[in-house]
């Protein structure tokens, strides 16, 4: 499984915990849900530091490799790509 799909899960459950918990507390639905959102966010910051990590880790990887094939495909169609081994196209002899 994706640290996308982990960590997104992960913030899904710690709402839905947290909101859980608040259910047991009379207040009005609207503040119910905002005090979850809160309280959810700063609970995953510290929570799921790990899983939060790896996926900034995946999403680095994944921009310098679409970075690397912009550049290769950048000098292809510069002419920059050519084989060592190959003389002018226009041979004649």
């Amino acid at each position: 499984m994706s640290a996308a799909v982990k960590y997104t899960l992960g913030r899904i459950g710690l709402f839905v915990g947290v909101l859980a918990a608040l259910w047991l507390v009379e207040m009005n639905m609207f503040l119910r849900l905002m005090l979850a959102l809160v309280f959810s966010a700063a609970l995953s910051f510290f929570l799921l530091r790990g899983w939060r990590d790896e996926m900034a880790g995946e999403m680095a990887e994944a921009s310098e490799r679409r970075r690397a094939e912009k550049d290769r495909l950048r000098s292809a169609l510069a002419g920059d790509d050519r084989p060592a081994d190959d003389g002018p196209e226009d041979r004649r002899g």
